[in-house]
């Protein structure tokens, strides 16, 4: 048996609760956590605004050991640290022919498969995001693990599951902020506070960080923001004022709200881009008038997963931290067990801190 953090329901609270793991089948492995972000997204299962099979473990953004491996699997091996992947990619998809691995269509079929079984009733279990990181060990599909890149400390790699990749990808292959450019970053969280890093990597002049928290300014500027800007009605406005009246280049939209990602866009210069990683409501619908996106020729984009291929990115990024050039370190705000996620999600809720990681 082991310990993990179950959604019982969308709408109700997690619950800590003994699991019984199969031993992994063909194509699969076993892996022995090490560390796990607590992430948005997560939340976002628990309050239905994505929707995956329940009763579920959640969890997506996780590290560890193998502990074995089933028939067929040569990549990784027991002993072996690995990041967990949450979307593997298909490679037979429409959208994976096209090179768009991170759009695969059946990037999420896992979800629905019967993950774990809870020890105190036999009930089925499904993996959340496919892999079920909120446990003290899960067990996944084979290509749902990379090897933890050399000289990258395995409770940091849990960081590079999702906050840093999407992070990165949105700076670097969505927004394809350039030297020089001016960049602002709206939600100040793990993603956030990875976005900033990338802005700063990419040679942006100046990186505007906004936040509804005035207390969160240290810590964007210690991942790299320039500016701060307490988030108002007229935040559009104070960007402008920091850009000879411009706007920015480019705005990285981290929060999901329609509201934001209005405010976003208008504080772009003529001809700037957004791009919007937050994963907001069927709710939050944003308006535009037909003129004014004629006028401004300004572009809107969403941006899944960083727009990654994570077999890809994770070695560059591995590179720019051996390099000392991102720092992990900076993401995180608070490292809690297990038992401590119900509050963490509390925390997001209201806005506060950076990254909570779970350390095993």
């Amino acid at each position: 048996m082991v310990r993990a953090a179950v959604l019982p329901a969308v709408g109700s609270p997690l619950e800590i609760a003994d699991i019984d793991l199969p031993e992994p089948g063909p194509g699969q492995v076993r892996v022995k956590l090490a560390a796990a972000g607590v992430c948005h997204s997560d939340l976002s299962l628990t309050n239905g605004t994505m929707r995956v099979p329940v009763p579920a473990v959640l969890g997506h953004e996780g590290a560890g050991t193998v502990v074995s491996v089933g028939d067929g699997v040569t990549h990784v091996a027991p002993g072996d640290g690995v990041v967990l992947n949450w979307a593997p990619s298909c490679g037979s998809c429409h959208a994976c022919t096209l090179g768009e691995v991170w759009l695969c269509a059946n990037a999420l079929t896992g979800a629905a498969n019967i993950h774990a079984k809870r020890a105190s009733d036999g009930s089925d279990l499904h993996p959340g995001l496919n892999v079920a990181a909120f446990a003290e060990e899960t067990v996944v599909a084979a290509n749902c693990v990379l090897p933890v890149p050399d000289g990258v400390p395995l409770i940091d790699a849990a960081l590079l599951g999702c906050a840093v990749l999407t992070g990165y990808g949105a700076v670097h292959h969505s927004a394809r902020v350039r030297e020089g450019e001016t960049v602002a970053v709206y939600g100040v969280g793990g993603v956030g506070l990875a976005t900033l890093q990338a802005a700063r990597i990419a040679g942006a002049s100046r990186i505007i960080a906004v936040d509804v928290s005035p207390e969160k300014e240290a810590l964007a500027r210690a991942a790299g923001a320039t500016d701060y800007v307490v988030a108002s009605e007229t935040t559009a406005r104070e960007i402008r004022g920091l850009t000879d009246k411009q706007g920015v280049d480019v705005a990285v939209e981290c929060v999901g709200r329609a509201v934001t990602i209005r405010t976003a866009w208008e504080s772009t210069r003529r001809g700037g881009r957004t791009t919007v990683v937050g994963i907001g409501g069927k709710d939050q619908q944003v308006t535009f008038n037909a003129l004014e996106i004629f006028h401004w020729g300004r572009t809107l984009s969403g941006c899944v997963y960083g727009n990654c291929d994570p077999a890809q990115d994770l070695p560059v990024l591995a590179e720019h931290i051996r390099e000392g050039r991102l720092d992990l370190s900076t993401l995180v705000t608070e490292r809690i067990a297990l038992d401590g996620i119900p509050a963490a999600f509390d925390n997001m809720v209201a806005g506060k801190g950076g990254r909570a990681l779970v350390v095993f």
